[in-house]
Formats: structure tokens, sequence, C-alpha cells
């Protein structure tokens, strides 16, 4: 009996002291007010200013498609062609004069239709008038736009094209060999996703940088203040020294995790598009799921943090280091950008990039199961085990220095 209570009594003395170090670097990042205020205040904010962005670039895109403006020059030289665009119930108007250099520059969203001096008399003739649509590629708002321009004019084309034939006794139906009808298999969440990409990406950056501060000054900054030596010479075993701050940071990463997530909910009663308040829903439920995939990323990223920061000698030298960090884990969720492929199966093992992937199913509407959530939770854990395992061995290091 006495050589069993003697490893337990060392393991409840080393989960004691792991538990006093937690409480002393927690307690030290919460008296940072400074650090800690603009942390939680970022993520508060995270949700209701992105929400708010997207449901502004929303509802404008959303205006100018139902405003039907056409701003065209030279309308005069085609009475016709004014005919038709007001029976669509578009409105004509005069762009400004300098408005090849105003859309160069962005300063103004409207597409331009430029109509030459002879299209009456070459629609006349049987001849197809050329129409010259000005826009800018590189402008979103203009380029919508160009895009209505451009089908009020098909229709245009096509009925001057069915009263020809009629004139000529040929039914119009003869040239329409087939007839193509549209079937969009997205759902209204999947859609709206299309202009909530970004949120997971958001979301996983203010986790990384609730963690961020915390690492740092937990390993480098206290040696620069020198006071991580006298921690090492305590009779404090170093595993619970590492597990101690590793919590503490784990749980300031944990906290911004949970802040951002939840401040989606009342995020959504700013939203201005009615389309996007509609398609976007975002619950309790999807809070939680999004919690799910973030806590043990946040876990990972804290060990991650303080392997990096560990063998540096200054708080100025690790933040040099970890820039490394910040820059792989904010392009790893690029994959999903540029790959045209779709969602892979290697990716759900790469971390953030699955956190984002699952994060992103969750957004529109798709279900993932346990097989899903297996390999990021598994990757995490050994990751971070590995860190802390690397911790451990710079403080016995620094121990014998």
């Amino acid at each position: 009996m006495s050589g069993q209570s003697g490893p337990r009594r060392r393991h409840g003395g080393a989960l004691a002291a792991a538990w006093r170090v937690f409480r002393k670097e927690l307690l030290d990042a919460l008296r940072d007010r400074r650090t800690l205020g603009l942390v939680v205040l970022s993520s508060v904010a995270l949700g209701p200013v992105l929400l708010v962005a997207l449901s502004v670039l929303v509802a404008d895109l959303e205006a100018r498609a139902g405003s039907r403006e056409l701003f065209v020059v030279g309308i005069e030289h085609a009475p016709t062609l004014r005919n038709h665009i007001e029976r669509q119930a578009w409105t004509l108007r005069q762009p400004p004069a300098d408005y090849e250099t105003a859309l160069a520059r962005r300063s103004f969203g409207h597409p331009v239709l430029r109509v030459p001096e002879g299209f009456e008399r070459d629609l006349a003739d049987g001849l197809a008038p050329r129409l010259l649509l000005v826009s800018a590629s590189a402008d979103s708002r203009a380029q919508a736009g160009a895009g209505a321009v451009a089908r009020l004019l098909q229709g245009f084309a096509q009925e001057q094209a069915s009263l020809r034939l009629a004139l000529r006794g040929v039914a119009p139906g003869l040239l329409q060999v087939v007839q193509v009808h549209e079937q969009d298999l997205a759902n209204p969440l999947a859609r709206a996703a299309q202009f909530t990409r970004l949120l997971p990406f958001f979301v996983l950056m203010a986790v990384l940088y609730g963690a961020l501060h915390a690492a740092l000054d937990t390993t480098a900054g206290e040696r620069e203040r020198g006071s991580l030596e006298p921690l090492l010479m305590t009779p404090l075993p170093r595993a619970a020294i590492v597990v101690g701050k590793w919590g503490a940071v784990a749980v300031m990463a944990m906290l911004v995790a949970v802040v951002s997530c939840l401040s989606f909910l009342p995020g959504q009663w700013l939203l201005r598009s009615e389309m996007l308040a509609a398609t976007f829903q975002f619950g309790l439920r999807e809070a939680l799921l999004f919690l799910a995939l973030l806590l043990p990323l946040a876990a990972l990223l804290a060990a991650l943090l303080m392997a990096v920061a560990i063998r540096c000698k200054s708080f100025k030298e690790a933040q040099a280091n970890t820039t490394v960090v910040l820059l792989a884990v904010s392009l790893m969720p690029m994959f999903t950008a540029f790959n045209q492929g779709g969602e892979q199966p290697w990716h759900l093992w790469l971390p953030a990039l699955a956190q984002v992937t699952l994060m992103q199913r969750v957004l529109e509407g798709e279900a993932f199961g346990p097989a899903d959530l297996l390999p990021p939770l598994a990757v995490a854990a050994l990751a971070a085990a590995l860190c802390l395992a690397y911790v451990a061995r710079q403080l016995r290091a620094a121990a014998l220095e």
C-alpha cells in the first residue's frame, strides 16, 4: 500500500504545483488590463463589425441591382433602343463628363453605354450597330452593373431579331432549337456563405492573437525580466511549470474564442441586407460547433507559440520569431481560396485549414460527424504534446545554465 501511495502523492503534488503556476500566470495575464482590454474588445467587436461590413456591401450590391438605372451617352441617336429600355422600366441617366477617368479610379461605380451616331440607320439597313459598354473589371460595383446592362441589351437584340423574322414570315421559334432552364442546387445557407467566407478566418486570427501576448510574456517576457530563473530554482517539477503556464495561455486564447463566436449572435441584429439577414442563420448551435473546433486549436496555438518563444531572450526577439507562426496560420486557410477542386480529405489533417474548412461547412448548413472531427483533434493533441515536451526540455537546459 505504501508503494502505491507514494506515486499518488507525487502525482497529486505535481497537479497541485501545476495549479499554482496556472493561477499565478493567469492572474498576471489578467492584471495586464491594457492588453486584456484590447483582446477582449477586439473579440467582442469582431462579430458585429464583420457582419455590418458584409451587410453594407451586400446591401449596396442589392441596391444597384434593383435601381435599374442606365448611364448612357448618345441615346438621342437610338430612339428605338430608348423605347425598349424605358419599356423595361429602366431609367436613363447622363454620366459625368470624365466618366472614363472616374471608372478607372473606382470613384464612379456604374457602367456607361455609348451609342454611335448611325445607330438607327444601321438598324434600318439590317446591319448590326456597334454599342460600346464601358466598365472597369477592377471595380466590383461597376462589374456587377455591367452584367445587368448586357442582359438588357441582349433582350433588345432578341426583340429586334424576332421582329425581322416576323416581317419575313418566319416563325422566331424556328431559331430556338433548345430551351435551357437553370437549376441551382445550392441551398440558401450555401449561397449566403459566399459572402461570409471570411468569417472563419477572422475568428481564427482573433484566437491566434489572443494567445500571442500571453505566450510571449510567460516565456521570453519572464526571461527578460529575470523572473524565470527563480521559478526554475524552486522544487516544482518542470512538467508542472510547463503545464501551468500553458494552461493559462490556452485559457486566454479560449476566452477570445468564446467571446468571438458568441458576438455573432447579437451581431446579426445589425445586418442591413434583407437577403443576408434571411439566409445567414448563426444560432447557439452554430456557435457551439465553432467552439468545438476552435478550443483544441487554441490549446495547440498556445503550446506552439510558447515553443517558439521559449528560446528567445527578449520579448522583441520572440515577437520577431513568432511572425513565422502568424504567417503560416494566416496562409493555411488560403488553400480553400486557391483550390478549385473543392474540399480534399487531407485538408482535415492540417491545423487551421481543418478548422476553417469545417467552420465553412457549419455556415453552409452541411453536417459533419465524429469521423470529420477526429483528424483535427488528434493532430492538435499530438502537436501540442510535442510542443510542451520541447518547452520542458528548454526549461531544463535553462535551469542547468
